[in-house]
């Protein structure tokens, strides 16, 4: 029997003194990525993706466009084969303080959008390469030609 896990995040955005900032997050294994977490019972997609970019960093957002959903498999010790979604949104920071939910991530930051994609490319799960390039698309930023990944 396979299991299926449902997870939401986001590209969390701002405009901060006239420019555009990317956060991003350290993951508790060092990697930079974005916040993320599992679907809770009785809530939606969006609202998961919210929930968990304002836990694990301290920001409250609201939602301007879906970007992508990521599927893959992993091996779970207790359930076996776990078929995963993460549905990932754009989302633009309304208010709160960056704070790292120190249970979950080891440090979160904004950076200016080619920083952000150049520590993405550099450090990052290589399955968001698409989603934040998306987002940085969604933003009419665009990623040099020598610094875009194939599709």
């Amino acid at each position: 029997m396979t299991y299926t896990q449902i997870s939401a995040g986001g590209v969390v955005y701002r405009h901060y003194e006239g420019a555009l900032q990317i956060q991003l997050i350290l993951d508790r294994y060092g990697k930079t990525s974005l916040p993320k977490g599992k679907m809770e019972a009785g809530e939606t997609v969006e609202q998961t993706a919210l929930r968990e970019i304002c836990e694990e960093t301290g920001i409250v957002g609201s939602i301007t466009s879906p970007v992508d959903i990521i599927a893959y498999k992993y091996h779970h010790p207790e359930l076996g084969q776990v078929d995963k979604e993460v549905h990932y949104y754009l989302v633009k920071a309304e208010k709160g303080v960056l704070k790292p939910q120190v249970e979950e991530i080891n440090g979160v930051d904004w950076f200016e959008p080619l920083t952000a994609w150049r520590k993405q490319r550099s450090n990052g799960y290589n399955n968001n390469d698409v989603i934040l390039r998306k987002a940085l698309t969604l933003l009419d930023i665009s990623i040099p030609v020598d610094e875009d990944i194939q599709i």
